[in-house]
């Protein structure tokens, strides 16, 4: 049975001084596991680079010949950086992402594969914070986008990372959320816009409370913006929508606190009676202590439970 072809694509990356994120970003692309789609180009569209970002993709250019730089002296935002890619995209799908993030191994894939329907106009990534979550702002992050997930799994709101057909040459220079308006683009041209849950995006959120603030107040000015001129609101503007899903988090972490103190309620009652019975077992009985009554349920370790024990300490944030 002959196989279908492959989904060929053009995978475009904005960068404005992107140095300490840049190589390994375009390591990542090169070493994306695929089946059914084909990365065809790499186009990083460096915007007003004042450091070693343009030095660094040179590199990968002058051994890889799928990747290609294109420089804009100035910085003049994201809208044209992405109208640049789209100029010189060679392919019907297009991949963009920022130069701040990084892919799963799989996330091109799972992103590009979706296109198999023609009904498909666009598809978004699933975003993952790396912020330590101990700290407040970090935990912010995670929590915000931990919301964001649950938003896109009802109606998607897609960011960061982002596939779509090209089926538009620019987009209108006044727009500051580029991502919201392909959106919009998608669904007045009749196709779908879909949320792929298993394509891993990961970036860091900021890290202080000024710099949170600053990100959020840019976002609603430009959801503002784009819902005034353009007519059409992103998903995250539904605030009764927000306030449920915000509530739904709440109590599944009131259930999560229940819990534990129900259980460590339980452990020590347990342990307080085991004492009791380990203090009769060596003061009345004498030598129960010396010949073990066995714990049968222990004798045999179960290699698939220490599997899912070392994956679980692998994703804990303390090592």
């Amino acid at each position: 049975m002959r196989q279908p072809d492959k989904i060929r694509c053009s995978v475009g990356i904005t960068a404005h001084n992107e140095e300490a994120n840049i190589g390994q970003l375009l390591d990542a692309m090169l070493s994306q596991q695929l089946d059914e789609v084909e990365i065809a180009e790499i186009i990083v569209v460096a915007s007003g680079c004042t450091d070693n970002t343009c030095d660094i993709v040179r590199g990968f250019e002058s051994r890889e010949p799928r990747i290609k730089l294109l420089v804009q002296e100035e910085r003049e935002g994201k809208v044209s950086a992405v109208n640049l890619f789209l100029r010189h995209a060679q392919e019907e799908i297009c991949v963009l992402e920022s130069g701040d993030t990084l892919p799963g191994e799989e996330t091109v894939e799972n992103l590009v594969k979706m296109f198999r329907d023609p009904q498909v106009g666009m598809t978004g990534a699933h975003k993952v914070p790396v912020n330590v979550p101990d700290q407040v702002v970090g935990y912010l992050s995670h929590l915000r986008l931990t919301l964001e997930h649950s938003l896109c799994l009802e109606i998607p709101r897609l960011g960061e990372m982002i596939a779509f057909r090209k089926v538009f040459d620019q987009i209108p220079p006044d727009i500051a959320m580029d991502e919201a308006f392909m959106e919009a683009l998608m669904i007045k041209r009749g196709l779908q816009v879909r949320y792929a849950p298993d394509a891993m995006v990961y970036n860091m959120g900021p890290e202080t409370l000024r710099d949170f603030v600053r990100q959020r107040r840019r976002n609603y000015a430009g959801h503002l913006h784009l819902k005034r001129k353009y007519g059409y609101r992103v998903s995250s503007l539904d605030n009764m929508r927000v306030a449920r899903l915000a509530f739904t988090e709440v109590w599944r972490a009131i259930r999560h606190t229940l819990r534990l103190l129900y259980v460590l309620t339980a452990l020590a009652s347990i342990e307080l009676y085991s004492r009791v019975l380990g203090s009769y077992d060596y003061y009345i009985r004498r030598d129960k202590h010396v010949v073990w009554d066995m714990a049968w349920t222990t004798k045999e370790v179960d290699q698939d439970r220490v599997e899912a024990a070392e994956k679980s300490l692998k994703a804990s944030p303390e090592k």
